[in-house]
């Protein structure tokens, strides 16, 4: 048993560990975590089917638990575990994107030597590729890394590449064995061939390009605008940008402004609308908002990027809070919440 103990990775062991807390407590914790660790630790959540209990009390020993929730040690993981504790964390539709890239994931990736590659090595690997064999990768691709290789592209090519992620639903086994190969004869890496599954859409490029500088979104949306003005309607509707901040209720605005340095903010607020500022000023207390207007006024005539770049830093701290399930955003056209 020591040899199995020993064996274990981190991921597993966190695994084990979320097994035994139980969903609601394994949930907060999951809540917490960032999506590339969500990912990998419900991979291996579905891969523990069965569970020697001694294994599990070995790795729960070494973790220094306080306590084990429940009479005894869970001792079956699987798909239907995995999927509850998602949806108890994240909610049903987060789950459901989680589990739709952990099938891809599961059945092997054909891109996954380029998983932790730097994004400079990628593009030289894409150098020359037509685009919709750039989209097709970078839809296989976490969102964060494949928006620091998209932000590397040219002006150009990048609203290309945006509009042909955005319209790819699913991708053929036959097509992605061809980029697959080519690409294999550039790295000299074995790759997977897949079966179909869906690798692109409007929401993977939302996720994209919200990972995105203020820069490259701004350059992104344009040449999405210039190929087919609909769609890129359709991305904007669907991103969080800093004047989105009146969809918030109160309370969500509150706890976001327990995030933002005061100087950030009133370089912030700094050209804003009337709309905008008095819905963060009214949520201030009457002191902060005196301190906010008169650091306002010290600044004087400020750079438009440097206005931009703390817009994005609140945003930022707005969509990861949503993410993390403490704040729910309304976007403008959605029902109410009751």
């Amino acid at each position: 048993m020591a040899a199995a103990l020993a064996s274990l990775n981190g991921t597993q062991k966190a695994a084990i560990v979320l097994m035994q807390l139980g969903r609601e407590r394994a949930a907060r914790v999951m809540a917490k975590l960032e999506e590339s660790e969500i990912d990998e630790i419900t991979a291996e959540i579905v891969r523990l089917e069965s569970l020697d209990p001694r294994l599990a009390q070995g790795v729960m020993e070494e973790f220094h638990a306080v306590s084990i929730v429940g009479p005894t040690l869970v001792a079956r993981g699987g798909l239907g575990y995995a999927q509850q504790l998602l949806e108890s964390s994240l909610g049903v539709e987060r789950a459901k994107l989680v589990m739709d890239r952990l099938t891809v994931t599961m059945a092997g990736q054909p891109f996954e030597f380029l998983q932790n590659a730097d994004a400079r090595q990628v593009l030289s690997l894409l150098s020359g590729e037509h685009p919709q064999t750039v989209a097709l990768v970078l839809a296989h691709l976490r969102p964060e890394h494949a928006s620091a290789i998209l932000a590397g592209l040219p002006g150009d090519t990048q609203g290309e590449v945006a509009h042909r992620i955005a319209l790819m639903e699913r991708a053929a086994p036959d097509v992605v064995a061809v980029v697959a190969e080519n690409l294999q004869r550039k790295a000299s890496s074995v790759l997977t061939t897949q079966e179909t599954s869906a690798v692109g859409g409007v929401q993977p490029l939302v996720e994209i390009i919200n990972r995105a500088d203020p820069g490259t979104e701004k350059l992104i949306l344009e040449g999405l605008e210039a190929r087919d003005k609909d769609l890129a309607e359709e991305v904007r509707s669907r991103m969080f940008v800093f004047t989105d901040v009146v969809l918030l209720e109160d309370r969500a605005v509150q706890l976001v402004l327990r995030t933002v340095e005061g100087g950030s903010l009133a370089v912030a607020l700094k050209g804003t609308s009337p709309e905008v500022k008095d819905k963060i000023l009214t949520n201030l207390s009457e002191r902060a908002r005196e301190n906010i207007l008169e650091e306002i006024e010290l600044l004087g005539p400020t750079r438009m990027s440097a206005v931009e770049e703390a817009r994005a830093t609140i945003v930022q701290g707005i969509r990861h809070l949503e993410e993390t399930g403490q704040i729910v955003i309304r976007r403008d056209g959605e029902d109410e919440y009751v």
